[in-house]
């Protein structure tokens, strides 16, 4: 079974910075595309960032150049570094993760979710 667990999230203060982990665990084969998606009351949940096994990553518009999005392979961990927090940041950030439990099934996975707020 494949588990993903976020952790780091809390309460900012606008201008300030969090960083969330996602830690993967479980029978993986390998792990091909990871992602970040957020989900705000009452709104769709949106992909706030991803990245490919190889490193290539794709932003929202609105966390551009505030948001960092790695991943240490070797350790299936997942990392979003958001600095000049905004209020409307503020939402439930899912990780997620394309990955393979043998050489030709590829699977995706979600976590439960992490609670970031950021106040004015």
């Amino acid at each position: 079974q494949v588990q993903l667990v976020e952790s780091g999230g809390g309460l900012a203060q606008a201008g300030g910075s969090l960083r969330l982990s996602c830690a993967v665990s479980g029978n993986i084969f390998s792990i091909n595309a990871m992602a970040w998606y957020r989900q705000a009351p009452g709104k769709q949940r949106e992909l706030v960032a991803s990245i490919t096994a190889g490193g290539s990553t794709n932003y929202a518009n609105s966390v551009k150049d505030r948001f960092t999005i790695s991943r240490v392979n070797s350790r299936n961990t997942l990392y979003l570094q958001m600095n000049s927090l905004k209020a409307e940041d503020t939402a439930v950030y899912y990780c997620n993760a394309d990955a393979y439990i043998n050489s030709y099934e590829l699977q995706d996975y979600w976590g439960q979710g992490t609670q970031v707020t950021v106040s004015a």
